[in-house]
């Protein structure tokens, strides 16, 4: 099998030759590790077995004013400060209502270039799966338009604004991923989508605030790559069980990147409850094992995970975080791919 059958067999799930690894790691980290193996970006990915490869559309709108001290501007226009993505620094919409809402300056989908994508994923040969798609943290963007209490407050007083602002944030991400399978749909396996609905204790809103204001949002976007005959996964950091059902019943394909150390995200029950009804990515803590570990405790730790999720498919092995932090030490990243591959064969 190559990387693309290997992967599309787990959405299948079934049970492919191996287990299909994923690394997604911080940029910080992607250059130490190329500094430090001595290779480019496409020599990291060989090296370390990665079955995946991304696409992405250009950002060619206007150049945002940058306040002082920002660093970083949203879609929505939310400017941020800080380490990576950083912090808001308004909220711009706190006090609006709904005239003023509608009358806010929302992105033009077509500031994303899409005309680059399927040359650029036709160039891997078919031989890896590609992710593509609007990331379209929907959630994220909610709270920084609002700021976050204030979100909560509106949630239960006013809840046809939180509908109007999350109907005009959905409408810009689909957009933007429709023309991107438009020009290439064809060229791409999986939707890649990212909200964290998670903290380290649980959901960050209940079950039935989730159906209520998000899942009819998620759902829309999961309509959207099955058109296109795509598998939608989403990354979704945290705890966040409860919530799983009803992202199973609106049809999400794949969960990522799966967190064992939050409370609720019990591999083996995760697996028994749901490893026939949607693909877990991920679950090789990044926390205490890769960052605080050792090679060895690497190796033994990803063989116990393997144990537990690889039965039937339905299984990607890689950290659980998205983004590898760059303190996260390189040899027991290696371990972890080096032990995917010795323990992760059907």
């Amino acid at each position: 099998m190559n990387s693309r059958d290997r992967v599309l067999t787990a959405f299948a799930h079934e049970e492919p030759d191996r287990v299909p690894a994923w690394c997604g790691a911080s940029p910080d980290f992607w250059e130490k590790a190329k500094r430090l193996l001595k290779v480019d970006d496409e020599g990291l990915r060989l090296q370390l077995g990665d079955d995946f490869r991304r696409v992405f559309a250009r950002y060619i709108g206007p150049q945002p004013q940058f306040q002082p001290g920002a660093t970083y501007a949203t879609p929505f226009g939310v400017q941020r400060t800080g380490i990576g993505y950083g912090q808001p620094l308004s909220h711009p919409l706190a006090g609006a209502g709904l005239a003023e809402i509608h009358a806010y300056r929302w992105p033009d989908p077509d500031w994303m270039d899409v005309s680059d994508i399927r040359a650029e994923a036709e160039s891997y040969g078919g031989e890896y799966a590609i992710l593509g798609g609007d990331w379209s943290p929907f959630w994220h963007d909610l709270i920084d338009l609002l700021g976050m209490e204030n979100m909560y407050l509106k949630m239960y007083d006013e809840p046809h604004l939180i509908d109007a602002i999350l109907t005009h944030i959905v409408d810009y991400y689909a957009a933007v991923s429709r023309n991107i399978f438009a020009a290439s749909a064809d060229a791409i396996d999986i939707f890649f989508i990212g909200n964290d609905f998670g903290s380290q204790r649980g959901p960050l809103l209940s079950e039935s605030l989730f159906r209520r204001f998000l899942l009819p949002h998620l759902a829309r976007l999961i309509d959207l790559g099955h058109a296109y005959h795509l598998k939608v996964m989403m990354h979704c950091c945290g705890g966040f069980v409860e919530l799983v059902p009803a992202m199973i019943e609106v049809g999400l394909d794949g969960l990522h990147a799966v967190q064992p150390c939050c409370r609720g995200m019990d591999l083996r029950q995760l697996k028994a409850c749901f490893g026939e009804e949607i693909v877990f990515n991920g679950a090789i803590d990044s926390h205490h094992v890769l960052i605080k570990g050792t090679p060895e405790t690497v190796r033994e730790k990803t063989r116990e995970v393997l144990e537990i999720m690889m039965p039937g498919g339905g299984y990607i092995a890689g950290a659980s975080h998205d983004a590898i932090l760059e303190e996260t030490p390189l040899q027991n990243v290696l371990a972890m791919f080096d032990a995917i591959r010795e323990f992760g064969n059907y």
